[in-house]
């Protein structure tokens, strides 16, 4: 990663540094060539030394003749019929990048309507020192009545990040005076490396009116191309003198809705490249076409690996049995995605090379991530087996995006094999996924697949709900004060397990317990306290991964003769998703599908009986989701059951009118209450 591409993900305006070499096959870094890039190799390849922050600051007259001066409308402005409730608006936003004399620029003019709305007043500029600069900061805050308050206060350079050879600083500067009805603008520019920029056209809040600029540096053969994802349908417009621009007026805030995708795949932007094609299946066919060859000659068998699976299976072995050997082989390898990275004087003392093909990884018996995947696919090869690499956008990160012609976007390797003429996607890179299943991240997520002859465009399936299950298994007693006390046993599979064994690879063990029971705590009633002791299977993704807690506590309350409890223990303080809101604009992903089972049986206090237990409910939404509760009294017990099974990950927001009601009729069902009737003693009457 670049300076400015670290920059760009931590900048608010975020840029995209070049991507010339579209048609390189994707490097994949070795550990040592990793450990000596770090994470800004451009600049400290090009650039030596630290250069000095400069910033300038321009006198009140000279500021005045800059800025705009605010309307009668824009002064008097205390609501925004365009946005309702807004705490903010901007009345104007401009953005404008000369590549050729290496800066861009930044103008805003933002109206605060409530006392929410002053947080914009205090702005955040990251910079990477000895690569960029800050320069040209002006400001001035504007109040209804006129009053004009420019920034005269110097403002800070704070450092958010340091390693040995690079750090992150921020600028960070706040206008003065502001309070609700105030105008705030502000303007200043950033230099430095040649980037091209991404222009996001969405922001927090709704833009009034917004211009955008773009003056490229085009080199020889290389074209400049866009991609454009504006709802709205403006164009960006290119001059006699290639410059780029854009319009664009009345734009809604981006969206902030729960369980959204990766807001790159939603929020509206422009993206510019360089490239020697004209269209984008031309660009992909050569992108794919270059991959193939590259991840080809790094996973063809050689005789190291051919004699690493001679010890590896066994000759009467079924191609599955081969399969799961060669899986349990690799992850048995030190993945340096989960391990600290060696440096390289550690690297030459214990004589370690870089990695180029798969019998590098296996001669050293380390790799990361992708280097291990495709070792993988080498040593099954070499076992007779079909198997293709599978290059793919990490869904926690983003979409792909066919529009924007670089395979960068990729970042993760899995593996497909056939067994029994099906395809079962594995997923060697993540240590401590089982056989067969696949991280979330890596599910319904598309890239490159390698064929018997080139490449092609691919996706990865969901993993069904049975894939990831949660069963909490309660055993309580209670006494008539509603003291509590007992155990509690959360099973887990799949994605859950998966989550907190590769949370213990990188942690000690007291810091996954305090997670652990923190996340745990949630899930009980008010006045219920956990107190987690110990994980059984930890180490072992094979079998299912258990946590014993005891809990402790109070709950209830006594009415006259009744004991009211929480009917659903696990979902006294649950907040439901998709209740509040009404209506939905962006898309619903939900990581994965899942199922969940609560098992609970409380022992009642001497003299008390059930006079009512939640009912037996089943809601069922067709082919997605089920709930399903029961509860059955006993002598001196009562136990309740509930079922949830969701067999979806990711939703239009076309049905979110289904989902939502579904899960209002789940928030009604888990608020059940479980009532208990104090009994009359034996001989005497009724004089309870």
């Amino acid at each position: 990663m670049t300076s400015q591409s670290m920059v760009s993900e931590l900048h608010p305006e975020n840029n995209r540094p070049h991507d010339r070499n579209n048609f390189r096959a994707p490097v994949m870094l070795s550990e040592a060539q990793r450990s000596r890039r770090t994470c800004f190799p451009s600049f400290r390849e090009r650039v030596g030394g630290l250069a000095l922050l400069f910033l300038f600051f321009a006198s009140p007259t000279l500021l005045h003749a800059q800025f705009q001066q605010p309307t009668d409308e824009e002064l008097k402005m205390t609501a925004d019929p365009k946005a309702p409730g807004a705490a903010a608006v901007y009345l104007y936003r401009e953005e404008i990048t000369d590549e050729q004399d290496r800066y861009h620029s930044f103008y805003v003019r933002i109206k605060v309507l409530t006392e929410k709305g002053k947080e914009l007043a205090t702005v955040n500029i990251p910079y990477v020192p000895g690569a960029d600069k800050v320069t040209k900061i002006e400001g001035r805050t504007i109040h209804a009545d006129g009053t004009v308050i420019p920034l005269t206060v110097k403002p800070d350079d704070l450092m958010d990040f340091k390693a040995k050879n690079y750090q992150v600083n921020s600028v960070v500067f706040t206008l003065p005076s502001v309070e609700a009805g105030s105008i705030l603008e502000y303007r200043y520019r950033y230099s430095g490396a040649t980037f091209v920029p991404t222009w996001w056209i969405q922001q927090p809040y709704f833009v009034h009116k917004a211009h955008y600029s773009y003056h490229p540096d085009l080199y020889g053969s290389l074209g400049l191309m866009t991609a454009t994802r504006i709802e709205t349908g403006e164009k960006v417009v290119k001059d006699k003198k290639d410059n780029l621009t854009l319009d664009i007026a009345d734009v809604q805030p981006e969206p902030t809705e729960d369980w959204m995708p990766p807001m790159n795949s939603i929020r509206w932007r422009v993206e510019f490249y360089y490239t020697r094609v004209d269209t984008a299946k031309e660009f992909w066919e050569k992108a794919q076409k270059n991959w193939a060859e590259w991840v080809r000659d790094f996973i063809n068998p050689s005789g190291r690996i051919r004699k690493a699976v001679d010890e590896i299976v066994a000759p009467n072995d079924t191609d599955e049995q081969k399969a799961a050997k060669i899986y349990a082989a690799v992850q048995k390898l030190e993945n340096t995605r989960f391990t600290r990275t060696k440096s390289e004087a550690e690297r030459k003392k214990e004589k370690l090379k870089d990695i180029n093909k798969g019998e590098d990884v296996w001669k050293q018996q380390r790799g990361n991530d992708d280097e291990i995947a495709l070792l993988y696919a080498s040593l099954a090869r070499a076992a007779g087996l079909k198997v293709w690499p599978l290059k793919l956008v990490d869904r926690s990160r983003a979409l792909f995006d066919y529009t924007y012609l670089s395979p960068g976007q990729l970042d993760d390797y899995i593996v497909v094999v056939e067994l029994g003429g099906k395809d079962v996607y594995l997923d060697p890179g993540q240590k401590m996924c089982p056989f067969g299943i696949l991280n979330w991240q890596h599910t319904v997520a598309s890239g490159f697949r390698l064929k018997e002859k080139s490449a092609d465009f691919a996706s990865t399936p969901a993993g069904p709900y049975k894939d990831s299950t949660v069963m909490r298994i309660a055993n309580l007693s209670i006494d008539e004060t509603g003291s509590l006390n007992g155990s509690v046993n959360i099973v887990m599979t799949g994605q859950e397990a998966l989550h907190w064994r590769q949370l213990a690879l990188g942690n000690d063990v007291e810091e996954v317990k305090k997670q652990f029971n923190e996340s745990i705590q949630d899930e009980l009633p008010e006045g219920v306290q956990a107190d987690f002791d110990h994980f059984l299977g930890l180490d072992d993704p094979g079998v299912k991964l258990v946590g014993v807690i005891k809990v402790s506590g109070n709950l209830g309350s006594v009415t006259g003769k009744h004991f009211l409890l929480p009917g659903l223990f696990f979902e006294s303080r649950a907040t439901h998703p998709f209740v509040a809101q009404d209506k939905r604009l962006a898309p619903i992903d939900l990581h994965y599908a899942k199922m969940e089972q609560d098992s609970v049986t409380l022992h009642l206090p001497p003299g008390y009986s059930v006079e009512s237990a939640p009912q037996t409910t089943d809601i069922n939404w067709t082919n997605h989701a089920v709930l399903r509760i029961h509860s059955a009294a006993k002598d001196g017990s009562v136990e309740v059951a509930r079922i949830f099974a969701r067999n979806f990950a990711l939703l239009d927001p076309k049905e979110y009118n289904d989902i939502h009601d579904f899960y209002l009729k789940i928030a009604a069902a888990d608020q059940q209450q479980l009532v208990l009737r104090k009994t009359p003693l034996a001989g005497k009457g009724n004089q309870q």
